[in-house]
C-alpha cells in the first residue's frame, strides 16, 4: 500500500499546487464560463471579492502539506472542503463532468482511508 499512497499523495498535491499556481502565473489556459450563465456569475463573484485568491492560497498550502508526507492529514483537512465545493460547482452550476476534480476526490478519499486512524477522533466526537 505504501507505493500507492505515495503516488496518490504526489498526484493530489500536484493537482492543487499546479492549479493553485496557475491562478497567478496563467501557464495553463482555462476557458472562462459562457457569458450570462450561472457559472459566469458565480465566478465573477469569486474573482471580484478576492475569495478565489484565498482559496488558491489554501489549495497550494494543502497540496504542499499532502506532498510532505508528515502533514498529509492536515493537507487533507484543508483540501477536503475545497474538493467538495469544486464537485458541487461541477454538479449544480455547470452540470458537467470534470475529470480532474473527480480524480482529486478519489485520491483524497483513498488517502483518507489510508490515514483513517488519524481521523478516528473526528468520527467519535
Amino acid at each position: 500500500m505504501k507505493p500507492a499512497t505515495l503516488i496518490a499523495r504526489l498526484l493530489l498535491g500536484a493537482i492543487f499546487v499546479i492549479f493553485g499556481l496557475n491562478f497567478w502565473l496563467k501557464f495553463i489556459p482555462i476557458p472562462a464560463p459562457a457569458e450570462g450563465t450561472p457559472a459566469d456569475g458565480f465566478m465573477d463573484v469569486l474573482f471580484i471579492t478576492g475569495y478565489l485568491a484565498a482559496v488558491k492560497v489554501l489549495e497550494i498550502l494543502g497540496g504542499l502539506l499532502v506532498w510532505s508526507g508528515k502533514f498529509t492529514g492536515a493537507g487533507l483537512l484543508i483540501l477536503g472542503p475545497i474538493i467538495l465545493n469544486i464537485m458541487m460547482y461541477d454538479f449544480f452550476i455547470t452540470k458537467a463532468f470534470n475529470p480532474v476534480s473527480t480524480v482529486a476526490a478519489i485520491l483524497a478519499l483513498f488517502l483518507l482511508w489510508t490515514k483513517r486512524e488519524r481521523f478516528v477522533a473526528f468520527a467519535t466526537a
